[in-house]
């Protein structure tokens, strides 16, 4: 509903004596005084923009209509504005059928044409033509901006996935480096132990020493009570040390 403030101005705008019979003219017919249907067209012309993001569509084919309905009623209403808008949002969220509804909106055209000419306009067909380009450059700049807010979450998509990708790798690399230590040190451990038979004291503080390195690198790091346990339980007497 954050649009609805802007399509209820531009509702009010278009009925305010100021304003009435001064928006987009097309057929060079003379202006209608405004009555109830003006109301009702003006309505249909300009308060649908209140979904244009939500359900463009609806927003562009009632718009559409609105504005159809104000030049073969010579309301010339300042709600004609809408029009541009409607093809503005729903180039640039419209989802699907995007080009069913292109097809849709420029067969209608023909026939709008067609009744502007037998109610007494005096457009060339160059004029048609121009205003029919006007409308699709509008489509045109809602189509681009979708792209443009495409690309950049394919640029987000590809930062994150980059940045997932960095971090993996690197605790990867952190965990093979600990790995690597830890195993290194159970291997000179054990091989010490062989060489300490005459002192078996020493010989099963190694091998305790081994296990534990090996529990360390399961768990990457020793928890603070494990490192104070093994700093406590370094052997006495003839095994000194390190």
């Amino acid at each position: 509903m954050r649009d609805f403030p802007f399509a209820l101005l531009l509702t009010v705008a278009s009925l305010m004596p100021a304003f009435q019979g001064r928006g987009t003219e097309i057929g060079d017919m003379p202006a209608r005084p405004y009555d109830a249907l003006a109301v009702a067209v003006v309505a249909l012309e300009c308060l649908p923009l209140t979904v244009r993001r939500r359900w463009p569509a609806v927003s562009l084919v009632l718009v559409s209509l609105g504005f159809v309905l104000d030049q073969l009623f010579a309301y010339h209403a300042v709600g004609g504005t809408a029009l541009p808008i409607a093809l503005i949002s729903a180039g640039a969220h419209l989802e699907r059928h995007r080009r069913a509804i292109v097809i849709l909106l420029s067969a209608a055209y023909v026939p709008f044409v067609v009744v502007l000419d037998r109610l007494g306009s005096n457009e060339t067909l160059a004029d048609i033509a121009m205003f029919y380009l006007a409308l699709a450059l509008a489509w045109g700049i809602g189509a681009w901006l979708r792209s443009t807010r495409a690309a950049e979450a394919e640029r987000r998509r590809h930062v994150a996935e980059a940045t997932r990708a960095a971090e993996r790798t690197r605790i990867a690399r952190e965990l093979h480096d600990v790995v690597t230590h830890h195993v290194t040190a159970m291997v000179v451990q054990a091989e010490a132990a062989r060489y300490l038979t005459a002192a078996p004291d020493c010989a099963s503080w190694w091998s305790r020493r081994a296990r534990r390195g090996s529990r360390w690198s399961s768990r990457r790091r020793a928890s603070r009570p494990e490192r104070r346990a093994a700093r406590s339980s370094w052997p006495t007497g003839s095994c000194r040390r390190p």
